[in-house]
């Protein structure tokens, strides 16, 4: 377990990390125009990141002790599919979590 003390610094050097990181993106740069091939590129960070961080917890669930769950793969599915199907995120987290809660009652 960490101390809170620690747990607080680490979470104000990774606040400030973040923030000049994206500071040099956009405040340094200031009023110039980004290249496209930049701008190309930033739009596609967000839709990056989630899948990264949801993977691990649908492959290697903790809560399972690492193991591969059928109901967190099909969420994953159902999420996806409904997702690109709708291009509504919320229609899509909801049917996922439908799926996820309705399969592991079953099961």
């Amino acid at each position: 377990m960490i101390d809170k003390p620690t747990l607080w610094i680490v979470i104000i050097a990774l606040g400030i990390g973040s923030f000049f990181l994206r500071f040099v993106f956009t405040g340094l740069v200031g009023a110039r125009a980004m290249p496209d091939w930049l701008l190309r590129h930033l739009r596609y960070t967000a839709v990056a990141i989630l899948p990264a961080l949801v993977a691990p917890q649908v492959i290697w669930p903790q809560a399972t002790g690492g193991e591969t769950e059928p109901a967190r793969l099909a969420a994953a599915c159902v999420t996806l599919l409904v997702g690109l199907l709708s291009k509504n995120v919320i229609a899509a987290i909801l049917s996922g979590a439908f799926t996820l809660y309705g399969l592991l009652y079953l099961l």
